[in-house]
C-alpha cells in the first residue's frame, strides 16, 4: 500500500543520527513485545508479512511519532483484537480473562525457545523456471495496491537490470492476507540513480532492490 511507511527516496525528514553503542532494547517492555510477537508467530498465529502490513496500516500521525517497538506493539495489539485472539476487555486489563484460542502448533513452552530464536527460511521449492536471467533489462510495474507489497514506491515504473536470481520465496503480497505462500522467483534488480530520481541525481549512483517476478515486465 502507499502509506507513510514507504519513505524510500523521500526528502525532508532530517538527518538520521546513529546512536553510538545503541542497546538492543532501550526499555524492558521492548524485549517483551518482541518475545510476544515471535512466540505467536512461531506457533502459527501471525505470519511476518501480515505483521508488516499491520504496521503499515497505523495512522500517519501515529507511525511518525512512535518508536520502533511502539509500532510493533500497536500493530500486534490490533491484529490480536481483529483475529479474536484477545478481547477488548483483556487488552484494557493487560492480562487474559478467558482461555485463549488454540494456535496451529499448540501451546508454547520453554522447549520451543531455541526453535523460535532461529530465523526461519522463506525459500521454497518450485517446478517453474525463472522468466528473467542476469543481464536482462526489465521495467517494474506501476502498481498502487491497497494491500501489502514489497515493491518500493520510488522504484515503480522504472527500468533496471537483473543482476542475480535469488531463488524462489514466499510471496509477501499474498501471504500477508492469508491467501497462501504463492512462491515466486526473487531477483536482485539494479537501477541507475538518474532512472529513479532524474538528472539531478548523482550520475555514479546505483541502487539495488530485491524484486519478485510479478513486479517485473520484460522490455
Amino acid at each position: 500500500m502507499n502509506g507513510v511507511h514507504d519513505m524510500g527516496g523521500m526528502d525532508g525528514f532530517g538527518k538520521v543520527d546513529a546512536e553510538p553503542n545503541e542497546p538492543v532494547f532501550h526499555h524492558d517492555w521492548e524485549g517483551r513485545v518482541m518475545a510476544m510477537v515471535r512466540a505467536v508467530g512461531a506457533n502459527g498465529g501471525l505470519n511476518i508479512d501480515a505483521q508488516r502490513f499491520a504496521r503499515e496500516m497505523l495512522p500517519p500521525e501515529v507511525y511518525l511519532t512512535s518508536s520502533y517497538y511502539q509500532k510493533w506493539f500497536l500493530a500486534f495489539e490490533r491484529m490480536l483484537l481483529d483475529r479474536n485472539m484477545i478481547a477488548a476487555d483483556e487488552s484494557d486489563a493487560g492480562h487474559s480473562l478467558k482461555p485463549s484460542p488454540s494456535l496451529k502448533r499448540g501451546k508454547f513452552s520453554l522447549a520451543d525457545v531455541t526453535r523460535v530464536e532461529t530465523r526461519g527460511s522463506f525459500a521454497r521449492e518450485t517446478q517453474s523456471s525463472p522468466v528473467f536471467k542476469p543481464g536482462d533489462r526489465v521495467r517494474t510495474r506501476n502498481i498502487n495496491p491497497v494491500t501489502h507489497t514489497r515493491l518500493p514506491r520510488y522504484a515503480r515504473d522504472k527500468v533496471g537490470v537483473i543482476e542475480r536470481i535469488n531463488g524462489c520465496h514466499v510471496f509477501p503480497d499474498t501471504n500477508a492476507h492469508d491467501k497462501g505462500e504463492n512462491p515466486q522467483w526473487l531477483y536482485t534488480l539494479v537501477f541507475e540513480g538518474r532512472e529513479l530520481w532524474g538528472d539531478d541525481a548523482d550520475p555514479s549512483l546505483k541502487v539495488s532492490i530485491e524484486a519478485f517476478e510479478p513486479y517485473l515486465e520484460p522490455l
